[in-house]
């Protein structure tokens, strides 16, 4: 007899997942008949289900005590072995690698066993099969690898700025600077630095301040607040203090440990200026020359309480061509001699020319003389204005300007300053009021004659123009000029005296002709000039006149022809609506009706209450419904339509009349609008259809009524094109007319010229 076992075994070093195991009762016994087996191997009966005949017999080791909990060794176990199982070989996932990576670190990690660690075979193994892991990772990688792959790897390391050092940090202790700056973050009270920047006042006020206490707190406006590091130069320059603590748009500003306690005023930085600058004006258009050493030690001699300020302001103005960067080098040495610098310059160096400490007059300053090279003119094209103003982006800021008039000063450092560079770089002062960059760049303009790249409250951008002379080149063309004016005076002498040599002394001389010599040249020259001005400005206005009258001819031709196409499209809509709706012909067999009738019909039909009422989609299938519904109840239906011409009104009737088979009774007019009053007949039976096919539907009759005023309103905008179209180019015709009348007399007036 055989049984089953149903129960799952798992052997240490079995494969499958489960075995069925099979006894037999008839299997063959030793010892005659008697098989005699110990106690721990006698079967036990176990329960049997239900399609199961014979009992289930078990060993003692294959029953299973469902009353013990399963352990965590048996789960680990069987999900090895069904992995094991279902992938046909041992699965090493990221989970199990990192189990097994940190148990090696815990053994290596433990100092006890760490030489029995290092004899041990199974750490070995452990460590190779590591190894081999990862040597067949990358075999595989490099096989799947892609041709623009590189096993190089680049590493962008992140530079660190250094943060600057700080004046204060240098010259006081740490323990101090930690006091002053605990002391200066519960400040509360500070001074405000307005547009115009670090003036005197706010310099008096800081010093003030220290006469009490050892701390001043100062708050910057823009523009300096965009740049707080240019703020703490330029406060540690003007009061000579140190600043112990920045914060946002603050700055605390320290005494200084040899502060000196004084009670007199402050000599005033706006006169130090005046005096820093020494500008000594040249005659001949010659720039004024200004020796920034000497004014630099004059500022040397103020008072003593400004020692080290100023001290420390000479410092940083000599040095600082020496120690900044190939730019500032480059910059100092284009704005050399030019004038005093900015110091209160909101942005980083180098400082511009402070150019209101520059004179407001040049004795002899005049306009440069400007010639264009051969085969060019002097006017630039858009692509150069663009060129130009983008190439003056990066450029340096030149000048400082905070002043309208008395740029004379100014422009001749301009000139200067195009001898060798292209390009003017002004910037306009905060804080400084009525300024106006428009009369600014109107003013340098004219005594530069330069061409104008840029103009907003921010900068003037000049560039030097392409007729623009350098003074040697100038120097050259006006020295020759001269030479060929001595020569054709020499010229007109030597004729004067050989006229004289020639002639006898008894005769009385006549007049000679001037023919060929200098004097008809100069007359020729001032009259021609004369009239070629006048007539140049005439000209310049007729043609602009001219250029705009074409430009707006032009855009209302092509305004006029979107609207024609308009209209064309519009027609063609219409005529399909119009095609869709054929009207009924009128009824010859009329019924008549005499006046006594008429009347009657007419008064009732204006007492009555009820109406219909025609809306702008006009007469359509619907309307004819709603006659024949009024009709049902009453003789006589009312209709009232809100047209205004009463041509218009007696057409709609016409059509209700015979669309409807009815009589027009009257037409009368209303407060609302025109009341059509229609007789049903005598004769009137029902409709059996209702809907008249011949009409517009009601969505249909809203489409052309929308068509027909689209088509109206453009026809109305069209005419009123071509009525402007005409007057433009009557107004064109004259002035091409007044054109050619000035031409005419600027041409008779040279060859009449010519023939004196």
């Amino acid at each position: 007899m055989l049984f089953l076992s149903l129960r799952p075994r798992f052997p240490p070093n079995s494969d499958s997942y489960s075995h069925i195991h099979i006894f037999s009762s008839l299997l063959p016994r030793s010892d005659n008949g008697h098989n005699h087996q110990p106690p721990s191997q006698v079967p036990i009966k176990a329960p049997t289900p239900p399609w199961m005949k014979g009992p289930l017999l078990l060993q003692p080791n294959e029953l299973v005590d469902l009353s013990k909990p399963k352990s965590k060794k048996f789960k680990l176990e069987r999900q090895e072995l069904s992995d094991k199982d279902l992938m046909g070989k041992e699965a090493r996932g990221k989970k199990a690698m990192k189990k097994i990576v940190k148990k090696v670190e815990k053994l290596r990690s433990s100092h006890n066993s760490a030489e029995a660690l290092i004899g041990s075979p199974n750490v070995e193994s452990l460590g190779g099969v590591l190894e081999s892991l990862k040597e067949n990772e990358e075999v595989r990688r490099t096989k799947a690898r892609m041709p623009w792959e590189n096993d190089a790897k680049f590493v962008y390391e992140k530079i660190k700025r250094k943060k600057a050092v700080t004046s204060a940090e240098l010259a006081l202790d740490k323990v101090l600077l930690h006091r002053l700056r605990i002391e200066a973050a519960s400040m509360r009270t500070w001074i405000k630095v307005k547009k115009a920047g670090v003036t005197q006042d706010v310099v008096d006020q800081i010093k003030s301040i220290w006469r009490r206490r050892e701390l001043a707190m100062v708050k910057f406006d823009i523009p300096l607040c965009k740049n707080m590091s240019r703020a703490r130069e330029i406060v540690e320059t003007k009061t000579g203090g140190l600043v112990v603590l920045s914060k946002k748009d603050f700055l605390v500003v320290y005494r200084g440990c040899n502060h000196q306690l004084t009670t007199k005023g402050y000599p005033s930085l706006r006169k130090n200026h005046s005096e820093m600058s020494g500008a000594e004006s040249v005659t001949n258009g010659n720039i004024c020359s200004v020796n920034s050493n000497r004014s630099l030690s004059e500022m040397l001699n103020f008072n003593a309480e400004d020692k080290d300020s100023v001290s420390t302001s000479v410092q940083k103005m000599n040095f600082q061509t020496a120690n900044g960067s190939l730019y500032e080098r480059e910059t100092d040495r284009l704005l050399d001699d030019l004038g005093p610098r900015f110091i209160d310059w909101w942005r980083p160096k180098p400082f511009p020319v402070d150019a209101d400490l520059l004179p407001e007059d040049v004795p002899g300053f005049q306009t440069p003389l400007r010639l264009c090279p051969p085969h060019s003119g002097a006017k630039l094209s858009d692509y150069e204005l663009t060129y130009f103003r983008k190439l003056a982006h990066p450029l340096p800021t030149h000048f400082v300007l905070g002043r309208n008039k008395g740029l004379k000063g100014l422009a001749a450092a301009i000139l200067k300053l195009w001898e060798k560079s292209l390009i003017a770089k002004i910037a306009i002062k905060y804080g400084i009021p009525n300024t106006n960059n428009e009369m600014m760049a109107n003013e340098l303009k004219r005594l530069t004659g330069g061409v104008l790249l840029l103009r907003n409250k921010f900068y003037i951008i000049l560039y030097r123009g392409n007729d623009f002379l350098p003074k040697r080149v100038a120097a050259l063309v006006e020295n020759r000029e001269s030479e060929l004016k001595s020569c054709q005076f020499h010229e007109e002498v030597a004729r004067m005296k050989a006229l004289e040599a020639f002639s006898p002394i008894d005769e009385v001389q006549q007049d000679t002709s001037t023919s060929g010599t200098l004097t008809e040249f100069k007359k020729i020259q001032t009259k021609f000039e004369d009239t070629k001005n006048r007539n140049k400005e005439l000209n310049i206005q007729l043609e602009a006149e001219i250029c705009r009258l074409e430009k707006e001819l032009k855009e209302k031709k092509y305004k006029a022809l979107v609207l024609n196409k308009k209209i064309e499209k519009s027609g063609k809509e219409l005529s399909k609506l119009n095609a869709a709706w054929t009207p009924s012909e009128q009824d010859t067999d009329l019924e008549i009706m005499t006046d006594e009738e008429r009347e009657c019909f007419r008064k009732i039909g204006l007492k009555m209450h009820s109406c219909l009422l025609l809306g702008r989609r006009g007469i359509f299938d619907g309307v004819l419904e709603g006659l024949h519904q009024h009709w049902k109840h009453r003789e006589v239906v009312k209709v009232i339509t809100m047209q205004k011409l009463f041509s218009q009104v007696i057409n709609t009737a016409k059509l209700l009349e015979t669309e409807s088979g009815g009589i027009l009774v009257s037409i009368d007019k209303l407060k609302q609008g025109h009341a059509i009053i229609i007789y049903r007949g005598k004769n009137y039976s029902r409709p059996s259809v209702k809907l008249a096919k011949n009409l517009l539907t009601k969505r249909e009759a809203l489409r052309r009524s929308l068509e027909m005023q689209r088509n109206g309103s453009f026809k109305f905008f069209a005419r009123q094109k071509e009525q402007t179209i005409s007057e433009l180019e009557l107004k064109l015709a004259d002035l091409h007319q007044r054109k050619e009348i000035v031409m005419r007399e600027s041409e008779n007036q040279y060859m009449h010229v010519h023939e004196i």
